[in-house]
């Protein structure tokens, strides 16, 4: 079988590496429109059961990721000069090139090819192709090319961001909202290697235009957002991606659903399928669970168009779970103001609780539970928890 993957984000990277191990005499090539050691963002974020997940496919590779990651035992709510909430929960983050460094390598070593600084325009250069996987991103060059046929819709949120860094190195998930004159302005922290953090600035168009930075340029912004933070950021400095010094790095996030996953033999994966909002954190999760599944469908199913099929029909069930919730967090950041609270504690349930449960999960999470992780004992037992189930899914006891 001749596979083509247009893109060599995680998703890619790791179809690639699970197909070679399905089936070691297919050709798989992946074309990626970056040169090789350059990507952009910062760190990603995913949770054990995800580190679990990449075990049970391909051991080699997880142990590497393992054993790179940052991580924390507790995320904290910091609102202006108010005593922080704390919500407890451990979680884990790897910087984005390091990952992808893990999985271009075992890709290359399992005998799968990638062609870096290759940006593909036309498909009719793969006809010989049996598969294309178009896994390129939420803005998609052959997803856009193929719109209409799988009935793609995107839209813009309403809220502006910016995705950062800073070498400050927080131990902790931080939350941090500050008010100023133009309105409120909010972070969203992970350390993901021991050098660096990531730092998502977010707030509502109205206080982005208020302080100026539809005029402004990414050194001046990034100016700007170190005097708002400075509480939180210790005298440290904020780092703007290389790729936006001569534009402005702000954004709206881009909400991406397909009615159809595939045409002909043409099939997405990854943000060109579908987008979660970045506050939950769920992106490179269903990347790594789209390559899975279809390469679960591709070996239970010798048809192809059956197996492509079939992998639509599971993942957008899932996909479209995860949507769901990441639009009720989403939300719950452009209405803020509604759900301020001069209790910190109260309003870091409310944070906690906004991405309404989905379908077959536990309801909500009880307020006797996020009172008792205010108090250190209640954190050391939740940890104690935590930390008995990860040895029990590791050891399977």
């Amino acid at each position: 079988m001749k596979t083509v993957c247009i893109g060599a984000g995680p998703a890619g990277l790791y179809f690639s590496i699970l197909a070679k191990l399905r089936d070691p005499a297919s050709e798989v090539t992946v074309f990626e429109r970056n040169p090789g050691g350059v990507t952009y963002g910062f760190g990603v974020t995913f949770s054990r059961d995800v580190l679990d997940f990449l075990h049970s496919n391909d051991p080699e590779s997880a142990a590497r990721i393992e054993n790179s990651p940052a991580s924390w035992n507790d995320q904290l709510v910091r609102v202006s000069d108010r005593p922080a909430a704390h919500l407890g929960g451990y979680g884990f983050a790897i910087g984005r090139q390091r990952m992808l460094d893990i999985l271009t390598e075992r890709a290359l070593d399992l005998g799968a090819k990638i062609e870096f600084e290759q940006t593909v325009t036309d498909l009719s250069e793969f006809a010989d192709a049996d598969l294309i996987v178009a896994c390129d991103g939420a803005n998609s060059r052959v997803r856009q090319a193929h719109a209409r046929r799988f009935r793609t819709t995107a839209r813009a949120g309403r809220n502006k961001y910016v995705w950062l860094g800073t070498d400050k190195v927080f131990d902790e998930f931080v939350y941090g909202f500050e008010q100023i004159g133009a309105g409120w302005i909010w972070f969203y922290a992970y350390p993901y290697d021991a050098h660096a953090t990531t730092f998502i600035v977010e707030c509502t168009p109205e206080t982005w235009t208020g302080l100026g930075f539809d005029e402004l340029g990414p050194d001046e912004c990034r100016t700007v957002l170190e005097s708002i933070f400075a509480r939180h950021l210790d005298g440290h400095s904020l780092i703007t991606e290389t790729r936006t010094m001569c534009h402005s790095p702000w954004l709206n996030f881009t909400w991406i659903t397909n009615e159809y996953w595939h045409h002909d033999n043409i099939v997405l994966m990854g943000d060109a399928a579908h987008t979660t909002h970045y506050s939950i954190g769920s992106g490179t999760k269903l990347a790594i669970e789209d390559a899975v599944a279809l390469n679960r469908k591709l070996d239970q199913h010798p048809d192809l168009a059956t197996a492509l099929r079939a992998y639509g029909r599971e993942r957008s069930v899932e996909a479209g779970a995860r949507q769901r919730a990441a639009r009720n967090s989403a939300a719950w950041f452009e209405n803020l103001e509604r759900h301020l609270h001069p209790d910190p504690v109260r309003f870091a349930y409310s944070l906690r609780t906004r991405p309404r449960p989905t379908p077959g999960a536990p309801e909500g999470f009880p307020w006797f539970l996020h009172c008792a992780t205010q108090l250190s004992a209640g954190r050391r037992a939740r940890r104690w928890v935590s930390t008995a189930r990860r040895r029990q899914r590791m050891f399977g006891g």
